[in-house]
């Protein structure tokens, strides 16, 4: 019995060589088979596939093997998708794998290596070039035919990567294409004589006469590439900055700039002027700073607005354009950050009837995304949100909202005042600059409407020393304003390559406020760097908030000489958890990193 057993026992996958040359469908099938990575429901079907399949077919087995969505043989699970597909051929082949992250790629330098038709028919892209090694893409790792040709021709080291053939196909008509467009527009730039200088006059009688795409089409490419890799990048901001020699762009993404592109001085300058075009701006004014807007979709058909903001320096224009995506703006107090307390608390100052709401922190630290976030929520059907702000960063169908325009001498003063004649609900000021502004925000609250505004402040606390300051009296500040919340941004450690570290007290010694004990449960973590965050260790940002709700005891210590230590100190004993000790919090839950904590705290006392 035992030997029929033995017998019967079905035989374990042996491995298959992977042929060399150009991969194909029934080898790569059948290695795939033999290494036993496909659950049992599904070889029947895999093999019934190689069998149709055509050695000569022009699609890349690894696709085909994507799309038939194969489910992975235990002790692992999922689905075998393109990129997991792609990590198993690697190793198989005994080459590196890599994602290609664009930001990260010297373009201009990869493509000079080899044509693109070359690059075409080898399948590969040459992703880096130093003195030694030239670093080359592939989604052929069993062709390396062309390698000694490179090899002859760079007179350099060729090292292979393994890239998802799909990205490969995308990055390479990208990457040549772009180039390509640069070249070109530099060339068109030149004119016919061959001479240095841009035919920026050509382009301002252009924009003057409305026609836009009449633009240098190669120009166009330029800027539809740099807009769809921001939006894929996850970029704030787009820099567009001219230099002597070679002019760079830069994506801000989870606050840190990188930079992704170099242009010459002549191209710069006709991509400035394509975006000009678009946002509405004179082009034919280059000595003054100018702002404008750009209404468009994501690669994924989202609209997104952009602001444009234009500068003079000493080679030219720099542009910044800033990027709204609605999902970002408008997103739950939750998603922001705020722990259960911290939402409860700032959903009890938002919803009283008036009085004055206040949001500090420093210029990129989320204020105005919170406050359109809260509004959104507030604007229901049966009330009258109205705003004044300088810009308008993002338009919501929800609100009223004014734009301040100094040249006529509408400032937020001037604005507020016309607000309270358009029958308001709740009232936002983008921000209080000035004692008359300031002013006009206490009438409004004392005359029954909500208002939200924002101030540039340390954190909760100063916020009250500011307004008094700026000449608002003490006893109006104590009858007017509800509550103040102070903010900042942290990155966020990646959730793909994130591991347990080991704090000790000197290492929490940092954060601690004070005599507070440490948070009981403590998970810290440290960042790694994978594909996914572009080896940063981050990916994404959110909130640290320090809400300060004004109660009777702290409104009785508002005065003319008021002592801001001694305020902060019965702040902090009637519950107000400061930024350093939501932090502490943070970094606890294993959601940042101590040093990002730090690197965004105001000086300690």
């Amino acid at each position: 019995m035992e030997q029929q057993a033995a017998q019967s026992a079905p035989t374990p996958p042996q491995p298959v060589a992977i042929a060399p040359g150009r991969l194909q469908f029934s080898n790569i099938a059948a290695a795939l088979l033999g290494d036993g990575l496909v659950a049992a429901h599904d070889q029947e079907r895999i093999r019934f596939s190689a069998q149709g399949a055509r050695n000569a077919s022009e699609v890349h087995p690894l696709v085909l093997l994507a799309n038939l969505k194969l489910a992975a043989a235990a002790p692992a699970s999922g689905e075998l998708g393109l990129e997991r597909l792609t990590e198993w051929l690697a190793a198989r082949t005994g080459i590196g794998h890599l994602r290609i992250d664009p930001t990260r790629v010297d373009v201009a330098n990869a493509t000079s290596v080899v044509s693109h038709a070359y690059a075409r028919r080898h399948r590969i892209l040459p992703l880096a070039m130093d003195t030694e090694r030239v670093l080359v893409a592939t989604s052929e790792p069993m062709a390396r035919d062309w390698i000694p040709d490179l090899q002859h021709l760079t007179r350099r080291r060729v090292e292979i990567v393994l890239v998802n053939p799909l990205d490969l196909h995308r990055y390479s008509m990208e990457f040549f294409g772009v180039t390509r467009s640069v070249r070109n527009a530099r060339g068109d730039a030149r004119g016919d004589g061959g001479g240095s200088l841009p035919s920026f006059e050509q382009l301002v009688e252009l924009g003057r006469a409305g026609d836009v795409n009449a633009d240098d089409h190669h120009v166009v490419s330029i800027v539809d590439w740099l807009l769809q890799y921001a939006y894929e990048q996850r970029a704030s901001d787009i820099h567009l900055e001219p230099r002597r020699d070679m002019g760079r762009v830069r994506f801000r993404i989870d606050g840190v700039l990188h930079k992704v592109f170099e242009l010459p001085p002549t191209v710069m300058t006709a991509v400035v002027s394509r975006i000009k075009v678009l946002g509405r701006m004179d082009l034919a004014e280059r000595r003054r700073p100018q702002d404008g807007r750009i209404k468009t979709r994501s690669p994924g058909g989202r609209e997104v607005e952009m602001r444009l903001s234009t500068m003079p320096t000493a080679f030219g224009e720099k542009c910044v354009m800033r990027i709204f995506d609605p999902d970002a703006a408008f997103r739950s107090i939750e998603q922001l950050g705020f722990s259960p307390e911290e939402a409860a608390g700032w959903n009890e100052l938002v919803a009283r009837p008036h009085g004055i709401v206040l949001v500090t922190g420093p210029t990129g630290s989320g204020k105005t995304t919170t406050l359109y976030s809260t509004l959104k929520r507030l604007a229901t059907p049966d009330v009258n949100v109205c705003t004044v702000e300088d810009p308008i960063e993002m338009i919501a169908p929800e609100f009223n909202q004014m734009q301040v325009q100094t040249n006529i001498d509408l400032d937020f003063a001037s604005g507020v005042r016309t607000l309270l004649r358009q029958d308001p609900d709740i009232i936002m000021i983008g921000e209080i600059r000035d004692l008359e502004t300031a002013h006009m925000a206490v009438q409004a609250s004392l005359t029954g409407h909500l208002v939200l505004s924002t101030l540039h402040t340390n954190d909760a606390p100063s916020a009250i020393t500011r307004l008094l300051d700026l000449g608002i009296p003490h006893y109006l500040i104590a009858s007017t304003v509800n509550g103040v919340l102070a903010q900042r941004l942290v990155r966020t450690l990646c959730p793909h390559c994130k591991r347990a570290d080991v704090l000790d007290d000197a290492d929490w010694a940092p954060l601690r406020d004070g005599d507070e004990a440490l948070p009981d449960a403590i998970h810290a973590c440290a960042p790694v760097g994978c594909l996914e965050c572009r080896r940063t260790g981050y990916m994404g940002r959110i909130g640290l908030y320090e809400l300060l709700p004004l109660g009777p005891r702290l409104r009785a210590l508002i005065a003319r000489d008021m002592d801001l230590a001694g305020f902060s100190r019965a702040a902090r004993a009637g519950g107000l958890r400061t930024l350093r000790r939501t932090g502490l919090e943070k970094v606890a839950q294993g959601l940042t990193t101590i040093e990002e904590v730090l690197s965004v705290l105001p000086p300690a006392e």
